[in-house]
């Protein structure tokens, strides 16, 4: 059985803008998934990556112009200056990984929940109230939320050490069974081909 294990932020816009995507080429081509939250600040700097604010600003106008763009060609509504962004993304990130060992729930809808609440209905997702929301509409007990917290915590930084020791640069990142490595939403579709053998 195919496998894919995923590399993000719960601060990323281009991991929002995936949307379900992932789990549907999942669902399509029999593939399992491990959803791998961790800390995008912590993997650009010792990945040689820059964080969007101290970009320079032909990066930064361009990346607004390509979120603009694919947040119209997914039909995802997107605000480019979120109230709450940046915002401390480790609580977000421990009540997915409670959530995934806990099981239960559907953890890709529990991601794309968090996401969405940043990025389009401008909550802060370091809230405990709202990764609680998150986590009963995916099907998990609220309570995930402030449980498991110091596993959450080990988890969560031995993902970094993983994305960086496996290639992983960026967010959203899908790293394959047989280390294909796919960057971006915007590679989603080469990820499906290659899993079908295509590419």
């Amino acid at each position: 059985m195919p496998h894919i294990d995923y590399f993000f932020s719960t601060l990323s816009p281009f991991s929002y803008l995936a949307g379900l995507r992932l789990e549907e080429i999942a669902a399509e081509r029999g593939a399992t998934i491990t959803y791998k939250p961790m800390d995008i600040i912590a993997l650009f700097a010792r990945t040689g990556g820059t964080p969007p604010a101290q970009r320079h600003p032909s990066r930064q106008e361009y990346r607004a112009q390509e979120i603009l763009r694919q947040s119209k060609k997914t039909g995802l509504p997107m605000s480019l200056a979120p109230t709450f962004w940046p915002t401390n993304p480790a609580p977000s990130s421990y009540a997915i990984i409670a959530a995934q060992r806990a099981g239960g729930g559907n953890v890709g809808a529990l991601v794309h929940a968090i996401l969405r609440a940043c990025w389009a209905e401008n909550r802060d997702i370091a809230e405990d109230g709202v990764i609680r929301g998150a986590l009963e509409e995916a099907g998990f007990d609220p309570t995930l939320a402030s449980s498991g917290l110091l596993a959450g915590a080990e988890i969560y930084a031995s993902n970094l050490e993983e994305a960086i020791a496996r290639g992983a640069f960026g967010s959203p990142f899908y790293i394959t069974g047989d280390e294909q490595r796919f960057w971006g939403q915007d590679r989603l579709d080469d990820l499906d081909r290659h899993l079908a053998g295509e590419i």
